[in-house]
């Protein structure tokens, strides 16, 4: 007689973007779901609409319930991020005593700044990029260069090489914030892109600092590779956390990473940043990489779904919006110039200039939040940013909403 199946009657896994209700979400009290009115559906700010990854979970309850609420100690952090990125990524050289815990992926990135730079040096990043590079080295007395991407939405070796040139000549120690993946566009560098810029680094004689919070991200048909992999960034940088890839933005712990010949200027780090990260951001980030693997296998197969799904929402609600599939990130970098809105709007004062005009109109009109693609500097103007990291059925219900939004607008409605 046959023996039972043991595992017969075990649920199946559950793609993490549909276990919450749009009734549950609302109940948040994190940015995404309070700074607009709850008719809105919030696709802009990078969060995701998942419960905790059970590993998480179970990490932060033994913790509460030990009351181990205290002080960050110990490298399991970096131990945890090593043995995730050889699984992963083939990093098999990752040296825990390279690392020191920070903040949050930001912070570190200005904190090794101030190592590497001085006040009034140049810092480039590829635009459109995430908007905090231009606010945060601005707030930390550099100036920033754009080495704008190419028509491809790829890194552009001739335009950083000019931009190299110009940090050059405007200060004594430039660097380079590389985003890796490319937030907003969701590019996965290559290797052989990586090492061009590792070619143009040494040759200008600029450090690199690479951006890497979404590199758990990446999506069926690319590749990651960590830039420290690459031949030439030894002197480099890389700062991660498990924030995007787990939904632990509200979690405080991120790592610095140095590459072998950067390890001396990591060691200058002050002592007082390692004071910032959450102890149980470090439990939760350290759970997350240690054992939220299958939980983000899951995900990223759900994300998939909604990466073709979204393709199949826009041909059909919205084809004059251009889209290129997204290699990594939940992010959709959405061209909206062929929509015909306007970018001045009436007001009482006068005609001003609305270059939020796409995002603005789908806010008014759909009542779906995305972020406006002008705060992405040099060619985001006229494109939003829309976060697909949500339930098929809210993806589609924005999509539907924005179509009949842009319908109405041209009809004058």
């Amino acid at each position: 007689m046959a023996r039972p199946d043991p595992c017969a009657d075990a649920p199946a896994p559950r793609n993490p973007l549909t276990q919450l209700t749009l009734e549950e979400l609302r109940q948040r009290t994190s940015v995404k779901w309070r700074m607009h009115p709850p008719d809105v559906l919030p696709l802009w700010v990078a969060e995701m609409d998942v419960p905790l990854a059970p590993p998480v979970a179970d990490a932060l309850r033994r913790a509460v319930d030990l009351g181990d609420t205290g002080y960050p100690h110990g490298t399991a952090y970096a131990e945890a991020l090593g043995d995730f990125a050889a699984r992963r990524w083939g990093w098999h050289d990752f040296r825990v005593d390279h690392t020191t815990v920070v903040p949050d992926v930001m912070m570190g990135i200005v904190e090794v700044l101030r190592l590497v730079t001085d006040p009034g040096d140049a810092v480039v990043v590829c635009s459109p990029v995430y908007p905090p590079f231009y606010a945060f080295v601005t707030h930390a007395d550099r100036q920033v260069i754009e080495a704008p991407l190419g028509p491809d939405r790829r890194m552009d070796p001739a335009a950083l090489d000019e931009a190299f040139a110009q940090a050059r000549a405007r200060g004594r120690r430039p660097a380079f914030l590389l985003c890796n993946p490319h937030n907003p566009t969701g590019v996965v560098h290559r290797r052989d892109e990586l090492g061009t810029v590792a070619e143009l680094a040494d040759r200008h004689g600029v450090r690199v600092i690479s951006d890497e919070i979404h590199a758990p991200l990446v999506l069926p048909g690319a590749h990651f590779t960590p830039y420290l992999t690459v031949a030439g960034a030894e002197n480099a940088f890389a700062l991660t956390s498990a924030s995007k890839a787990w939904n632990l933005a509200g979690l405080k712990a991120a790592l610095a990473v140095a590459g072998p010949r950067a390890a001396a200027d990591l060691r200058r780090m002050p002592e007082e940043v390692s004071h910032g990260p959450s102890h149980l951001g470090v439990v939760a980030h350290t759970a997350a990489f240690r054992a939220g693997g299958p939980w983000l296998d899951l995900l990223l197969d759900g994300l998939d779904g909604n990466r073709t799904l979204l393709a199949t929402l826009l041909a059909q609600h919205l084809p004059s919006v251009a889209h290129h599939r997204p290699e990594g990130t939940y992010l959709a970098w959405l061209d909206c110039t062929g929509l015909g809105v306007a970018t001045q709007r009436p007001t009482d004062a006068g005609v001003v200039s609305d270059v939020a005009g796409p995002a603005r109109m789908f806010l008014d009109r759909a009542r779906v939040a995305l972020s406006s693609g002008h705060v992405f500097g040099t060619g985001g103007e006229g494109f939003v940013r829309l976060n697909f990291a949500t339930s098929p059925a809210i993806l589609t219900e924005a999509v539907t909403r924005m179509g009949e939004a842009v319908r109405a607008y041209r009809s004058g409605g």
